[in-house]
């Protein structure tokens, strides 16, 4: 077994393990230090001693017997003997998989946004803090901080191991989803720092979301979801020049993207379409099919582009599609319509200085025709990202339409 794939399958297992421990003994922050404590056990041991025929089992014995430890006394030793741990003989393990019910705690309603991120990356992705730490660009004491008040906020909540019934089910299903469409777009665009993208985390989403769509298939949202970071991730080879300089879509090699991906996603897509309620990642999965279809940028269907953003728009307002939908009217009716529908965002606080307007707008400015204009709304959307990758971007942009 590589060292990736020893890898994978730790993280494969520590939702599964922590929700058997959760479920058995009712005490997540516990239980979860006892499972990291059993995955470092067996990240010592089974490289030189090979994986336990149970390797599940093998885990929860670890863990179950770390965690009563723990509860014996506040002064119990934490380390074994590697002997000791050797000799673990595996419990009775439950054959149900509680990942989906990890996955509704860990974005329990209690917590922000933030919280319920770095909790999942945490219990059901199987990252390290330092880990997380380095993703989000802060501290590592900083994150373990977050990470631990938010045990704290689900204790205090009360919740119980269980999956929510009903309308409160659907509720934090769609929680769940936009954890982890959080955690793909910063993997896919980080929001700071010298690199356009952090492969690993959107990586990580994608393997986050393929377990929820094993454990809900008919879910429509959840294939689209699934749909959309496929269809996203498939063009990451071509997003960058060797230099590491962000390409458009409509100049990227589109020969570069990856077809397996491509297919997956367009058949997902196509699957989720097909079910009686449409939700905005079943329709966000169709437009990046659409794109995904076009052997070029100038074959792009941009009149059912527009026309997906449009029904989008209406089930799920939001000032991002508009400024999408702005682009792709700009497309089929010419940048002076895309300028006019741009317009409405200026009194929307939630774009007040955002660069994506910024660019975009100077985006549809070249194309009018007002390079001078364009310009200058360049070099704002510069100064408004945090990301280096798009700084560059936008100001070689600008260089290119300096009057």
């Amino acid at each position: 077994m590589t060292g990736a794939d020893f890898e994978g399958l730790l993280r494969e297992l520590a939702p599964q393990v922590l929700g058997t421990l959760v479920r058995r003994y009712g005490q997540f922050e516990g239980c979860e230090d006892a499972v990291q404590e059993a995955l470092l056990a067996a990240s010592v041991q089974w490289p030189g001693e090979g994986v336990p025929d149970n390797p599940r089992g093998w885990l929860v014995t670890v863990a179950s017997r770390r965690l009563i430890d723990q509860l014996r006394s506040d002064h119990a030793r934490r380390e074994r003997e590697s002997a000791t741990a050797a000799e673990v003989v595996p419990e009775e393990v439950p054959g149900t998989d509680d990942t989906l019910v990890l996955l509704f705690l860990c974005c329990h309603p209690t917590l922000t946004a933030a919280s319920q991120t770095a909790l999942t990356l945490r219990a059901v992705g199987g990252l390290t803090t330092a880990e997380i730490a380095r993703a989000f660009l802060v501290p590592e004491g900083t994150m373990a901080a977050r990470i631990s008040r938010a045990k704290q906020r689900i204790k205090a909540a009360g919740s119980s191991f269980r999956l929510p019934d009903g309308g409160e089910r659907e509720e934090r299903l769609r929680v769940v989803l936009q954890v982890l469409y959080l955690i793909f777009n910063e993997g896919y665009t980080a929001s700071s720092g010298g690199e356009l993208d952090r492969a690993d985390l959107a990586r990580e989403a994608i393997r986050l979301t393929r377990m929820v769509h094993a454990q809900l298939p008919e879910d429509g949202e959840v294939a689209g979801l699934l749909a959309l970071m496929l269809l996203t991730h498939a063009r990451r080879a071509a997003r960058t020049t060797p230099a590491g300089d962000l390409v458009p879509l409509d100049e990227q090699d589109r020969t570069a993207w990856d077809r397996a991906l491509i297919d997956e996603g367009i058949g997902l897509a196509k699957a989720s379409l097909a079910r009686p309620v449409l939700g905005p990642y079943q329709l966000q999965a169709a437009i990046a099919a659409t794109h995904a279809d076009a052997t070029t940028a100038e074959e792009t269907n941009w009149p059912q582009v527009h026309a997906l953003y449009l029904v989008l728009e209406r089930i799920a307002p939001n000032p991002m599609v508009t400024l999408n939908r702005a682009v792709a009217l700009a497309e089929t009716a010419g940048p002076a319509a895309g300028l006019a529908l741009l317009s409405t965002l200026d009194g929307d606080e939630r774009m007040a200085g955002h660069h994506r307007l910024l660019s975009v707008r100077a985006h549809l400015l070249e194309k009018s025709g007002d390079p001078a204009g364009a310009y200058q709304h360049y070099r704002r959307a510069a100064k408004a990202t945090a990301s280096i990758a798009e700084q560059r971007y936008l100001q070689a942009r600008a260089a290119r339409v300096k009057p």
